[in-house]
């Protein structure tokens, strides 16, 4: 199963994105990443994303969702083709530090971003269903899923 996604064998990627009010995830037990990604489409119906992850590297193609839920394939790829990948991405190529954060059971993944969106910092929660209930860390404020500001593939474009 790949580390990045909890519920990876299924297709399709069912998550909530909230902003950070603050952080205490740091206070918790915390597995920690650097990450570099681009993006080779942004089209909304299709997003293509490069990312290096440490020294393991990724290719995934997303497509469209209905609400939370959206069609998601990811698929490791060489390190040295990720590198020359990235030169290809739209500009900005983000970079930002991953934190895993475990909350009564639940996997949080916690980004804060570097750059131009320095101080930007947002918790998802990958869930098996759209009915899946689970409690909210203290971390967490305005839930901003569905919000297409705050996909990544449109995080720093236009600025």
């Amino acid at each position: 199963m790949n580390p990045i996604h909890r519920y990876y064998n299924m297709a399709t990627e069912i998550e909530h994105k909230y902003l950070v009010i603050n952080d205490s995830y740091k206070a918790a037990d915390y597995a920690v990443s650097e990450i570099t990604q681009g993006f080779l489409s942004r089209n909304p119906e299709r997003t293509v994303r490069v990312r290096i992850r440490d020294n393991k590297a990724f290719i995934t193609i997303k497509g469209k969702g209905n609400g939370m839920a959206h069609p998601e394939y990811e698929y490791s790829i060489p390190l040295k083709d990720a590198k020359e990948m990235l030169s290809l991405c739209e500009p900005p190529v983000i970079t930002k530090k991953r934190y895993i954060v475990m909350h009564e059971g639940n996997r949080w993944e916690v980004d804060e971003f570097h750059g131009d969106l320095q101080g930007l910092v947002i918790a998802e929660l990958e869930v098996p269903s759209e009915e899946y209930s689970f409690p909210l860390p203290p971390f967490v404020g305005t839930e901003v899923t569905g919000d297409s500001r705050y996909y990544n593939s449109q995080l720093g474009v236009g600025q």
